[in-house]
């Protein structure tokens, strides 16, 4: 692999994006590339990722269940495939999450971009592991509630979904996004005080899907009814909750 020594490379100016293949199809190809390009834009990368160019490379590599990592800076396009490790068994547990130390920086643009520059969600997803955790939650730097280290939070109460609004300080998920066009989610800001209040937590991502949450700090959460009525791919975590 020839990677070179661009600003992506040495300062982590560039994107990626992880894309769930199921029986080589590509899940939600086009919102992926619609945000990464509209990222390399905004850094001043004078490049184009196209979803041809990603379903080529499916074509001649094809996967059952498995995930591409895209990468795009100035000088590098980079496709990397693996398993997706997500189990039945997670599923039916459900996640526990721990609040980070870290606080999100919701006044830097980056904070909205899934940027190579990924030190705070490896490192704190790294403690979480430590701790027992599956996923470390971030609030921001006036403690409202943001998101996962790779993850996008919701909560039910009384039949009714919320979520944290993206100028929180989050990336705006492409999993989150489509449950919020789709759902009827009321978007608002979260504080953790306040967790007693929901009877349901489950967290978003493109690979997991839906993945209903059994603890959130001290709060332990047993209803995933919620949950279990999304429908967000045809073909991807029919094997989820």
């Amino acid at each position: 692999m020839d990677i070179k020594l661009d600003e992506g490379y040495m300062f982590g100016l560039g994107l990626f994006e992880t894309i769930a293949v199921k029986e080589n199809r590509c899940e939600f190809l086009t919102e992926h590339m619609e945000r990464m390009n509209k990222s390399l834009k905004y850094l001043g990368i004078s490049k184009d990722v196209s979803s041809q160019e990603i379903l080529e490379y499916v074509d001649k590599n094809p996967m059952k269940n498995g995930v591409l990592k895209v990468m795009a800076s100035q000088e590098n396009f980079i496709v990397i495939p693996r398993e997706n490790t997500y189990t039945k068994e997670q599923y039916k547990k459900g996640f526990v999450l721990g609040f980070s130390e870290v606080a999100r920086n919701e006044t830097s643009p980056l904070t909205y971009m899934k940027t190579l520059n990924y030190g705070d969600n490896i490192m704190e997803k790294r403690r979480a592991k430590e701790k027992g955790w599956d996923e470390p939650v971030f609030l921001n730097t006036q403690g409202q509630i943001c998101e996962g280290a790779t993850t996008n939070l919701f909560f039910v109460k009384k039949g009714r979904i919320y979520t944290p609004p993206v100028s929180c300080g989050m990336l705006n998920g492409i999993i989150r996004n489509y449950v919020v066009d789709t759902y009827d989610v009321i978007e608002q800001i979260i504080y953790p005080e306040e967790l007693d209040s929901f009877e349901e937590v489950f967290v978003t991502n493109s690979l997991l899907g839906v993945m209903p949450v059994c603890r959130l700090g001290s709060f332990l959460y047993t209803e995933r009814s919620t949950a279990a009525s999304l429908k967000v791919s045809d073909t991807l975590f029919e094997e989820g909750v």
